[in-house]
């Protein structure tokens, strides 16, 4: 897209109703009438190559609902688990966004941009606090990728957030001309607390975008459906202290979007393959905590 193409995109998402659309998207999404349902099915396997043969269910039609399909599950042995104990792991498919330092308070997103990352966590210095100063890995999920997003290492629950905000799509054109779209759209962050010395602390955010009609954890269930009515950043205070080994599902969006991964200073070094527009697959080896 030029970059005229992005800057009208960018000025159309900021007219558009997003939410009352992210609210249509997820009533259709979710209807099991037959006709609906294949209709919304067969549009999308027109439009995307997807490779059922790693689906538990490999038929597209015999799941209830689009969105059973859109959040299927894999054969375990189509992402196997990178096995060095102190390997970090990708938590889903997608395409590298980003990936960085974190230069104090500051993460790079794009083109010059930058947003917050105390705003990022939910807006508690704090809880932001462990992590200032440390590394970043921000992956794109596109429509065609495995929704499901698993742990990247094992970790204890330590908080659930959930934050309100817009829902601006987060596809390179929008992240390269809306500022601070990770730290501004609606989204679920999920703090971990390291429960052995191969593990560390690390913080996973779900970012919620354009369509995306709810976020899913395992330990809280749907946080986030429609209609919207929470207006005001809450603690979620289901699932603390649970443990989650390393690769296990944590979660799913249901609609495509993108998950940050922050890890602390001087505790984990991400590999060198892990740059911008690389793709990257769940438990795949990403980095390293030292």
């Amino acid at each position: 897209m030029s970059q005229l193409g992005d800057k009208s995109f960018a000025v159309l998402q900021h007219l558009l109703p997003k939410h009352l659309m992210s609210r249509l998207v997820y009533s259709i999404t979710r209807s099991e009438r037959p006709w609906l349902r294949d209709l919304v099915l067969g549009i999308f396997l027109r439009g995307y190559k997807i490779d059922m043969s790693v689906a538990v269910e490999p038929d597209p039609y015999r799941y209830p609902h689009f969105n059973a399909f859109f959040t299927r599950a894999l054969k375990p042995s189509a992402r196997p688990i990178a096995a060095a104990l102190d390997a970090i792991v990708s938590p889903v498919d997608g395409t590298v966004s980003q990936c960085g330092p974190i230069e104090g308070d500051t993460i790079f997103q794009a083109k010059g941009q930058s947003y917050s990352l105390t705003a990022l966590l939910g807006g508690d210095p704090d809880s932001a606090a462990r992590y200032l100063g440390g590394t970043f890995a921000c992956i794109y999920l596109a429509p065609y990728n495995y929704h499901r997003i698993h742990m990247p290492l094992s970790g204890r629950v330590r908080q659930t957030i959930f934050v309100p905000g817009e829902l601006f799509s987060v596809n390179a054109a929008t992240v390269r001309e809306i500022s601070r779209v990770f730290a501004r759209n609606e989204r679920v962050v999920c703090d971990f607390a390291a429960p052995d010395d191969k593990s560390c602390d690390f913080a996973m955010v779900f970012v919620g975008a354009l369509h995306v009609g709810s976020i899913e954890t395992v330990w809280c269930g749907e946080v986030n459906p429609p209609p919207r009515s929470a207006k005001r950043v809450r603690t979620l205070p289901l699932g603390i202290d649970q443990l989650l080994a390393k690769g296990v599902e944590a979660g799913r969006f249901n609609m495509g979007s993108t998950v940050i991964l922050v890890v602390p200073p001087d505790r984990a070094t991400f590999d060198a393959h892990l740059t911008t527009g690389a793709t990257v697959t769940v438990g795949e080896r990403i980095g390293t905590v030292r």
